[in-house]
């Protein structure tokens, strides 16, 4: 796969996860945050279940069982970062929720060079400000005093980037994007569900109120948006993959004023431009440079 296609996939991935954002907050006008987020992973999993079956078998060997404690830390990321956006979720809006979710998009570079020693390639760094500026415009260049949910939303982001960083780790390294997927939604299921169990009371009626939201974030949110960002970042680098990703915001926004009444101002759509812009930076920029660097040689 070009990278151009898997960039493609990763904002497909954005998308989807923008309209989730509006699914995510009006679930919870049924369910508790911990069984929504139960509920949809037992559906991604299913999803993902036969074509993860069909990887093991077509597999030239095993997974060690060191690619496998990485994949759970991936599903242990993303639980995280999804408990804490979702439950913010009850006190945030869903602009704010996809502004803050964004700034996923400062972190992973700055996790990269931390923790991997590894230096994104030059025009990342200016073109994850220029995201981040835009998802800043896009939210209103403004906001209110910050509530527990906002809170809640930026270690979300935290987690977010770790997930990120993590995928073009194990995902790269062992070749089953499948795989993966269903380790992590297996695991989400599992500690959500168990979650709702202590926490939140569990009734048959409010979950047939909340079953198109569910349903949705099952299926397209988790099982089709995660299993794309594994996919996609195997033939594209982390930093890359968030500016991509984080045109969730974008969506978010979008589908916020569309279907929850939620208004954007005007210079929101400078941000929009200024989230494209990143995009094409860092998808054309170190293309041209190789290409440059190539003619200069011959």
């Amino acid at each position: 796969m070009s990278r151009v296609k898997a960039n493609l996939l990763l904002l497909i991935a954005g998308a989807v996860w923008g309209m989730g954002f509006v699914a995510q907050s009006t679930a919870m006008d049924a369910v508790g945050p911990m069984l929504f987020i139960g509920l949809r992973f037992v559906l991604a999993a299913l999803v993902v279940l036969p074509f993860a079956l069909r990887e093991s078998r077509q597999a030239s060997h095993a997974l060690s069982t060191a690619d496998l404690t990485g994949f759970l830390w991936i599903g242990l990321a993303l639980f995280t970062g999804m408990t804490a956006q979702q439950v913010g979720l009850l006190t945030t809006t869903v602009t704010n929720s996809g502004f803050l979710t964004g700034l996923y998009v400062v972190f992973v570079p700055f996790l990269l060079v931390i923790f991997l020693r590894q230096k994104p390639h030059p025009v990342v760094w200016p073109a994850a400000l220029m995201a981040f500026a835009g998802i800043w415009l896009l939210s209103g260049g403004t906001l209110a005093a910050l509530n527990v949910g906002d809170a809640l939303t930026i270690v979300c982001a935290l987690f977010w980037a770790s997930q990120v960083v993590l995928i073009g780790v194990y995902g790269t390294r062992t070749g089953r994007p499948l795989t993966l997927s269903l380790v992590q939604f297996t695991l989400c299921a599992v500690l959500g569900l168990g979650a709702a169990l202590v926490f939140e009371p569990i009734r048959w009626e409010p979950i047939q109120q909340a079953l198109p939201e569910i349903l949705y974030a099952g299926i397209f949110a988790s099982g089709l948006a995660f299993t794309l960002q594994v996919i996609a970042q195997r033939y594209t680098s982390s930093a890359q993959a968030a500016i991509f990703l984080s045109s969730e915001a974008l969506f978010a926004a979008m589908f916020g004023a569309l279907l929850l009444g939620e208004t954007v101002p005007g210079f929101g759509y400078l941000g929009c431009l200024l989230i494209f812009a990143a995009m094409l930076a860092v998808e054309l920029i170190p293309q041209f440079l190789e290409k440059r660097a190539q003619t200069i040689k011959v």
